[in-house]
């Protein structure tokens, strides 16, 4: 009853902070189409909107940060720069050591332990400071959004998840159309339980390793499952963003078909 009672108030919270973003936006919109029809009237409407890149929001893993894990995926970077451009961001909660130090500014998305730790193999805990990051994220797409697709490494990956299954639901105030996960898994908290129940139909392409022991492979499979169209490619390293041979050119195709999604879009609101 009482993990019920929790998800039924995480649900209903979710919902009212997207009622009330979706109201704001529809009184932005209105206030700015008006000032731009007072203030543009005599300009041409039918300018063309410029071939872009795709911008990618990506987020970390446990305990690293947003230029912590930039500069360790120096090579996926390299790959998909033809066709993306990614922005880094970090978590709101520092992690801890036992003496109470932080090392190297060590982040974390949330907590599912009572003692601010976290383990993607914990079952059944709670997910403390979670919703800052939902507020976290909200904001840094409001100011630097939208993004085509969200990228994630481990926790990172596991969040992606939450966010493409809330989606699904209608509970996110924005929208992205596909997701990228390395060695990505569902989460235990009780509290995300209910997010996966129901498939997700955005574009996916998941990456993981078949030596991985921190997050095994059947953890990242369980997570593939719920994805109505997902990309898979399996490599025979560990736990980190693996990016040659056949990883590479999983990648490369998985954007080069993304791309072609954001061109016939852009062409045929130009038409």
């Amino acid at each position: 009853m009482k993990q019920n009672f929790i998800q039924n108030i995480i649900c209903i919270r979710l919902h009212l902070v997207f009622l009330k973003n979706k109201w704001r936006k529809i009184h932005s919109a209105s206030s700015i189409k008006m000032s731009e029809h007072n203030s543009n009237s005599n300009q041409s409407t039918n300018n063309k909107e410029e071939i872009r890149k795709l911008k990618i929001l990506a987020f970390h893993g446990y305990r690293q940060n947003g230029t912590v894990f930039r500069n360790k995926i120096g090579s996926f970077r390299k790959v998909v720069s033809k066709y993306a451009q990614l922005t880094f961001i970090s978590a709101p909660h520092k992690v801890f050591n036992e003496d109470g130090g932080g090392e190297e500014d060590s982040r974390s998305w949330w907590f599912n332990a009572e003692d601010n730790t976290f383990s993607g193999k914990c079952l059944g805990g709670p997910a403390i400071g979670f919703e800052d990051s939902l507020h976290l994220i909200e904001n840094v797409v409001g100011e630097h959004g939208p993004f085509d697709g969200f990228m994630g490494f481990s926790q990172g990956a596991c969040l992606v998840g939450l966010l493409a299954a809330m989606q699904q639901k209608g509970y996110l105030p924005y929208t992205f159309k596909f997701a990228i996960f390395a060695s990505g898994f569902r989460s235990g908290s009780l509290v995300h339980k209910s997010f996966y129940d129901e498939d997700i139909h955005i574009r996916s392409l998941h990456v993981y390793g078949e030596s991985d022991s921190i997050i095994p492979k059947e953890m990242s499979e369980s997570l593939i499952n719920l994805f109505t169209k997902p990309v898979v490619a399996e490599h025979s390293g560990g736990h980190y963003v693996a990016c040659s041979g056949s990883i590479k050119d999983a990648y490369l195709d998985f954007f080069h078909d993304r791309y072609q999604d954001l061109i016939e879009g852009m062409q045929r609101r130009n038409s």
